[in-house]
């Protein structure tokens, strides 16, 4: 790391070439979060939308479902309704329902106790469709049966529900005792008499399984499904079955992992429209919903059935080839960046080579090297145009430094000249200090004899005799002489020199 650092910090092209990528990074990153989050909400309200329809088309084929087992019911009823003295015909109707609706997989028709007195305490005309898993045909093994459950029918919800009710209404999910592992929903019509009296009810079955093949058929991406979900929070239609009788929404095992999943349960069961985000079964998902809406059908009971049909839209079903093809162009993009970078580097390398050379030849002149040679640059540009500055700028410093030499040489000839003439003249005035002083030493003793003799002359004229005086005076003029042979001996010198 602190290798790479260095790298960095000593060399101009690769610092040049980070910046450049560093740069296009930022604005080819703005540019994908712009472009990648517009394309995800587009694509969210696209599913939106999708789902939206599939829930539609999911409610509409489902509530068709129902209100053609409501019509063939309601059909048989008003002729059951002419014949009810007549027991033995209720298997009949049975018969008649199941063969004209292949939605219909059972039929019951039971009336209060001891109705028919000849018939015992209980009277039940039950009949269903052998179960094969597949949709009813006119081929399918019909069997008949006096009982439904382990308990009286006159304890069972089918019955009782809407007697309670008086009114035509939809019960279950309640569990087919002729198949364990299927769940049943009946439309429950209740029986009058003439008198305006309830005796009895119809019940027409329809399997959960067989109407989940059916809603689940219609779909917006291949991993996504449709539920149907009851009042309570129970499956009425989910593709597995196994939950269609022994869950309910609120009793999943995904409810105890992300509260998202309740959350939005209890949307459904509110009777909301909405989507929201959630993982369910370990897969990040979407869930959009809306509530059942029963077609408005002349002489259709229109009770409310509290139902919430939803779609499961996993993840990756809306954003599967978005994140593809983000990871795609984040790979290219890191690719590119990658050989930018290269390019940039050999570009800015090559481009800086005369700086390089600049900076080795500037290196040499600062040892000293003034005549390092400078090749002229081919390039116009502003390193070009330093090199040719740079390259002028040596020669004349060459030359300077050439002319610099010479003086110096000049100089060096003319000091030590100087120094000769000066040690001349130190010599000379040496020479003369000491002519000075022998002449000097000279004069002095014919100057002390003058000075001598003028002394006595002047204190002592009186008592001398004149052959002393005439010898003194002999003497200073003798002395006098001397000094005067001294003195011309020094011009004479001086002379020569001159």
């Amino acid at each position: 790391m602190n290798q790479l650092k260095k790298i960095i910090a000593n060399t101009l092209s690769v610092r040049i070439s980070l910046m450049v990528v560093l740069a296009v990074a930022l604005l080819l990153g703005i540019a994908l979060f712009v472009m990648f989050s517009f394309s995800r909400k587009v694509l969210r309200q696209e599913a939106l939308e999708k789902a939206g329809q599939t829930l539609t088309a999911t409610v509409q084929h489902t509530d068709n479902v129902l209100l053609s087992v409501e019509q063939a019911s309601g059909n048989i009823y008003w002729d059951m309704m002419q014949h009810l003295d007549e027991p033995d015909r209720m298997f009949d109707y049975c018969r008649e329902l199941l063969e004209a609706n292949p939605y219909i997989d059972g039929c019951a028709i039971a009336f209060e106790p001891y109705y028919y007195k000849s018939r015992g305490q209980y009277f039940m005309a039950y009949l269903h469709h052998e179960h094969s898993g597949q949709l009813n045909t006119e081929d399918s093994h019909l069997i008949q049966s006096e009982t439904f459950g382990n308990v009286p029918y006159t304890e069972q919800s089918w019955y009782t529900l809407p007697l309670e009710n008086g009114h035509p209404s939809w019960v279950g999910p309640l569990k087919n005792e002729d198949a364990e592992d299927e769940a049943l929903i009946s439309f429950c019509l209740p029986i009058y008499n003439k008198e305006g009296r309830a005796i009895g009810v119809l019940g027409v079955d329809v399997t959960l399984a067989l109407l989940s093949d059916i809603v689940l058929s219609a779909k917006p991406s291949p991993n996504s499904y449709a539920v149907l979900l009851g009042s309570d929070g129970s499956f009425i239609v989910h593709p597995d079955s196994t939950k269609l009788l022994h869950e309910t929404v609120f009793s999943t095992p995904a409810n105890d992992t992300d509260p998202e999943v309740e959350e939005a349960a209890r949307a459904m069961v509110a009777g909301e429209t909405g989507y929201r985000h959630l993982r369910l079964d370990g897969v990040d998902s979407y869930v959009f919903y809306k509530p059942f809406t029963r077609a408005v059908v002349p002489g259709r009971s229109m009770n409310k059935l509290g139902w919430s049909a939803g779609i499961i839209y996993p993840e990756d079903d809306i954003f599967g080839d978005y994140n593809q093809l983000l990871y795609i162009v984040l790979a290219i993009a890191g690719i590119g960046l990658l050989l930018l970078l290269v390019l940039c580097q050999l570009f800015t390398h090559h481009q800086l080579l005369p700086l390089r050379m600049l900076t080795e030849s500037a290196r040499r002149i600062s040892e000293g090297h003034y005549d390092e040679t400078i090749p002229d640059s081919r390039h116009h540009d502003e390193v070009g145009r330093l090199q040719a500055n740079f390259r002028q700028m040596q020669l004349a410093l060459s030359a300077n430094m050439g002319e610099l030499e010479r003086l110096n040489e000049t100089l060096r000839e003319r000091g030590a000249g100087l120094a000769e003439a000066y040690e001349q003249a130190r010599e000379a005035d040496h020479m003369k200090t000491a002519v000075l002083h022998n002449m000097t030493n000279q004069m002095l003793t014919p100057v002390n004899a003058i000075s001598s003799n003028v002394d006595e002359l002047c204190h002592n004229s009186r008592t001398l005799k004149p052959a002393e005086v005439q010898q003194l005076v002999t003497d200073i003029l003798h002395e006098g002489k001397n000094i005067t042979d001294v003195l011309n001996d020094l011009l004479e010198v001086n002379n020569k020199k001159k």
